[in-house]
């Protein structure tokens, strides 16, 4: 038996084969000279994007519908078109590598079909690219993501954010990193999971580990690798024991979260896809609170269409049936990258070119999320909120942005409903202003991840920092009483949608700071459904 430990980022026993997660290469494989054997390697990988995609057809056609499917079966025609075929097979016989014609190939017919003037054709070059790139994957042994044959525990070095959109979320049933933070993303995903998570490991990431059994114990922070007999009966009794704890809180499901005083607090839930509402339901919450519209970018290759974030925001909101929910605006920039958006590297990316730096900057990014979200807004009640907000004229410039892409739908025919208008709140700037916005927004959402760290100067991603990085220290409390107090007396609604929402030895002071909602993991609503029902504080 090996025994090995790291910080626990959710509590909880996971029982599974272990999966070791490895990145996929960062430089094409060169040819390996022979001509005919590179010719093979490029048409199997080519069979096996064609199942790929036949596989997303269906899962697009039975979740989304059969005319956005329709996408995914015109890039499988692609993989038959004769002239990019031909191409390939020219470089391949000049020398090239598989993977380097594909990606040349791909390239040359995306910039030709990109040049044409016929709009239909125009719009194929994104397709071209993104089966190139399918193939390219598949060459540097990318399979379309991590298969697991059956639920297990992911081992990894660490997992970025567009790493951990693409993880077939139904098989894994706890994380386990080398790197990272409790703060981290992958740490976040396995809150919304309601699965445990060990970063920080000792873990060693070696081929032997594949397949072999594993015990992860999100409580105290301990791994096992082939336990033995005792140890596999504790663990065992351990895990029952946590799920008769789950059971007890059943009690509450359905309650309303009213406290004995009479104080009602919505309890929502934080999410990153429309797949998380399955969650967000099986969690009993009353709504969303954050819907992180970054992670609809991430794990892609070229950024999301009007059509595909209004279908994704869509079947959120009809999937809540009537609830609210919260649609935060692109937050990409600092630990969340993409590629295609061609931003410049930055010393001190968490205080650079992210958030509503970005969306006032460029139209092209804001505004088919502005209409999205407006169209989405027909088929229910929808909340929109800017992130990184520091200044007054912020969100003056956004108010009078979406009051434009509401005349221009109007104008256009195209069915929209109204949006409550709020912010984040998440830098000081934002708090110490907080009496001003109050007065210009429908709603604050305090971001307690990142007010935290601005507050305190600590980066939450520096895993050397986490025992400096204090989520409860006096100044970060003083800034959200603030908050709730500008918020009140504006007679606007006041939530908090970071991690410490879900923080039970704080939600009787959020009580009395004056919070009308907390928006946290699925997993976590029914306990704060007890702490509020039986507390008898009152706001202050």
């Amino acid at each position: 038996m090996l025994k090995g430990t790291g910080r626990p980022a959710y509590s909880g026993v996971a029982i599974g084969r272990a999966y070791v997660y490895h990145k996929q290469c960062s430089e094409l494989p060169a040819s390996c000279g022979d001509a005919g054997k590179e010719q093979q390697k490029f048409d199997e990988a080519k069979e096996t994007a064609r199942r790929q995609l036949q596989q997303l057809f269906e899962k697009t056609k039975q979740e989304i519908g059969e005319e956005q499917a329709m996408i995914i079966d015109v890039q499988m025609m692609m993989l038959d078109d004769l002239d990019y075929l031909e191409s390939v097979a020219d470089m391949i016989k000049d020398g090239a590598g598989a993977a380097q014609a594909a990606q040349d190939s791909g390239e040359f017919f995306s910039a030709a079909f990109a040049a044409m003037d016929d709009e239909y054709m125009k719009a194929r070059a994104v397709d071209v690219k993104d089966v190139s790139s399918r193939i390219v994957k598949i060459l540097c042994g990318d399979q379309g993501g991590l298969v697991m044959e059956q639920p297990g525990i992911l081992v990894a070095e660490d997992l970025t954010p567009s790493e951990t959109v693409q993880l077939p979320k139904d098989k894994i049933l706890a994380f386990v990193t080398r790197q990272g933070s409790s703060n981290s993303h992958t740490a976040i995903l396995a809150r919304i999971m309601n699965i445990p998570s060990l970063v920080q490991t000792d873990i060693s990431l070696d081929a032997q580990l594949d397949g072999k059994l594993m015990v992860v114990d999100g409580f105290d922070g301990t791994y096992y690798v082939e336990p033995d007999e005792a140890t596999l009966a504790a663990m065992q009794e351990k895990q029952q024991k946590a799920a008769q704890s789950r059971r007890q809180l059943e009690a509450y499901r359905g309650r309303p979260s009213v406290t004995k005083t009479g104080r009602k607090i919505n309890l929502y839930a934080n999410i990153g896809s429309p797949e998380d509402v399955k969650a967000v339901l099986a969690g009993d919450a009353e709504g969303i609170g954050l819907l992180r519209s970054e992670f609809l970018y991430l794990g892609r290759d070229t950024a999301p269409t009007e059509e595909e974030l209004f279908e994704a925001y869509r079947t959120v909101v009809e999937g809540m049936q009537g609830r609210r929910v919260v649609i935060r605006t692109l937050d990409i920039g600092a630990d969340k990258k993409v590629d295609y958006f061609g931003l410049d590297a930055e010393e001190n990316p968490a205080l650079g070119y992210r958030g509503i730096r970005i969306c006032l900057d460029k139209d092209e990014i804001f505004r088919p999320q502005m209409r999205a979200i407006y169209r989405a807004a027909a088929y229910g009640r929808v909340s929109v909120m800017f992130p990184m907000i520091t200044s007054l004229w912020e969100v003056r410039e956004i108010k009078a942005f979406c009051e434009k892409i509401r005349r221009e739908l109007a104008a256009e025919g195209i069915p929209f409903g109204e949006a409550e208008l709020g912010i984040m709140v998440e830098t000081p700037a934002a708090a110490l202003a907080s009496r001003e916005l109050a007065k210009e927004v429908d709603f604050f959402s305090v971001g307690t991840n990142d007010l935290t760290q601005y507050t305190l100067a600590i980066d939450r991603q520096n895993a050397k920092l986490d025992r400096f990085y204090d989520a409860h220290h006096p100044a970060v409390l003083a800034l959200l009483s603030m908050i709730a107090a500008s918020a009140r007396q504006a007679g606007i609604w006041c939530g908090i949608c970071g991690e410490l929402g879900a923080d039970p030895t704080l939600t009787e002071e959020f009580i009395k700071m004056g919070y009308d909602e907390l928006s946290v993991s699925p997993g976590r609503v029914l306990e704060l459904r007890k702490i509020i029902c039986e507390s008898e504080v009152c706001p202050q």
